[in-house]
């Protein structure tokens, strides 16, 4: 069993490391000049600097798995939680999120009555959701209707949409809440309320828990279990996962720079085309966007590749400005703040990053890292490095009241980089299961399908390789010629 992995993301990192641990035989193909995909952190004059997510969720243990499989553990990195919170800038100021709002269900009165960010009237629509029935259909609608019909439009203009948005940088209006919050559904279906279902889980939950089990000792350096929180990092920024997982799974099965353009059927399997050269491989496992995935199966399997072109996708950039401590505000509010799109600000959100974590930045100094772009936002992504950079510094200035020259600057580009699950999605996904399925030994992975996040990407990997392996008893089945597409 030989395997092609195309595209050199975490997903295909997950799936190079645990293929290595089986002892499958494999290569990484990448047009990049270096693995990683987004996992890109830089060093700055002593700052630690992310290029692409600063962070993941523990509860999708996946990504903790993988990090203990690649010896990552010491580097675990909880957030500072004696800054923690979310604001949201409304109307003016930065409002903390009330406590007890779980995304953008209230699981707490008091805090929720005290929030100055929501109208009485919207305090009170949101509650009246224990009394709205569950819809009755299980047809698919976007999240903007389904946080509307639950929770009001005011909770969706304040709280859900700068929340979602900062995470999915898609539109609401246009959003599978199937796709992208199963859970909600689910919720709604079996407890009628979204409120209802939220306090029985809260109720529920143990106060500490362990993040990833017993292997490799505390984050704190303590040697005990880890305390859960929400996200967690790595001491060394969240490119040290992309190296590690290169150097476990061993540089000699990379080849960057080395752009996949074309892959065939063959009687023994499959045939890829890249870097000028032509090579067989039993199996081949696609991590690239669906829309190079599109170009690389065109002469292939056509009608797949007309599915995954209908995948829509955002393009964001990240900008990170580093101070002088002693030149911002004394007390900057929690580890940022969201912006609503209602305020029509220019950047959507920004995160204290030094203060969101140890080891981000030396003594005295303070890094901050803004965004912008997103889905109707795609034209500030194209400014040039100083445009970016002063919009930037001025919606810092007139939101945080950081007013400093920064001391350095620097822009991130990732265009066309987040899928956008619009409604239907779950449909079109099922859709391109059947017609991959005609190629036995081609395994579709990655963010363009079934979840954006880190530890989403990081099971597609593990659950391909995991596949492989047991197709390893059964190769036979590999070497088939599909006739013809399912219609």
């Amino acid at each position: 069993m030989n395997v092609a992995i195309v595209g050199a993301g975490v997903s295909a990192l997950a799936c190079a490391v645990a293929l290595k641990e089986k002892g499958l035989p494999f290569t990484v193909f990448e047009s990049g000049p270096a693995a990683g995909g987004k996992l890109r952190t830089e060093e700055i004059d002593g700052f630690t600097v992310e290029a692409g997510p600063d962070s993941f969720l523990p509860e999708k243990y996946w990504t903790v798995d993988l990090i203990e499989r690649v010896g990552l553990a010491d580097s675990l990195l909880p957030t500072n939680e004696e800054h923690k919170g979310t604001y949201i800038y409304s109307a003016g100021r930065l409002h903390r999120l009330p406590e007890g709002v779980m995304l953008m269900v209230p699981t707490m009165v008091m805090p929720l009555l005290r929030s100055r960010l929501i109208s009485w009237p919207g305090k009170l629509r949101m509650g009246m959701e224990l009394f709205i029935p569950a819809k009755k259909d299980a047809s698919d609608e976007s999240l903007a209707r389904f946080v509307t019909r639950r929770l009001g439009g005011e909770c969706l203009e304040k709280i859900a949409e700068p929340l979602v948005a900062g995470i999915h940088t898609s539109d609401p209006d246009d959003m599978s809440v199937k796709a992208v919050f199963p859970r909600f559904v689910e919720m709604e279906r079996t407890r009628g309320s979204l409120i209802r279902a939220m306090v029985g889980a809260a109720k529920k939950r143990p106060a500490r828990q362990s993040a990833g089990g017993e292997a490799g000792g505390g984050a704190d350096g303590s040697g005990g279990r880890r305390p859960m929180t929400y996200f967690m990092s790595l001491k060394g920024g969240m490119g040290q996962l992309g190296d590690a997982c290169v150097a476990f799974a061993g540089r000699e099965h990379f080849r960057t720079s080395c752009e996949v353009v074309r892959l065939s059927k063959t009687p023994g399997g499959y045939e890829v085309e890249a870097g000028g050269e032509r090579r067989a491989f039993d199996a081949v496992v696609l991590s690239t966007p669906s829309y190079v995935t599109r170009r690389i199966v065109a002469d292939m399997a056509p009608a797949l590749a007309g599915l995954l072109d209908a995948i829509e996708w955002s393009s964001t950039a990240t900008v990170s400005l580093a101070f002088d401590e002693k030149e911002a505000p004394p007390r900057l509010p929690g580890f940022g703040f969201i912006v609503p799109r209602v305020e029509g600000r220019r950047i959507n959100a920004a995160t204290w990053s030094s203060i969101k974590w140890r080891h981000r930045a030396p003594a005295g100094r303070l890094l901050v890292r803004a965004f912008v772009g997103g889905a109707g936002r795609a034209d500030l992504v194209e400014r040039d490095d100083a445009g970016i950079v002063r919009i930037a510094a001025e919606e810092l200035a007139e939101i945080a009241g950081i007013t400093a020259k920064p001391l350095f600057a620097r822009v991130y580009r990732w265009p066309r980089s987040m899928p956008r699950y619009t409604v239907g999605h779950l449909d079109r996904v099922a859709a391109i299961d059947r017609l991959a399925g005609a190629y036995p030994g081609l395994y579709l992975i990655g963010s363009s399908l079934r979840g954006i996040g880190i530890g989403d990407c990081v099971k597609s990997g593990l659950e391909a390789a995991a596949k492989l392996s047991e197709a390893v008893s059964n190769a036979s089945s590999f070497f088939q010629i599909p006739q013809e597409e399912a219609p």
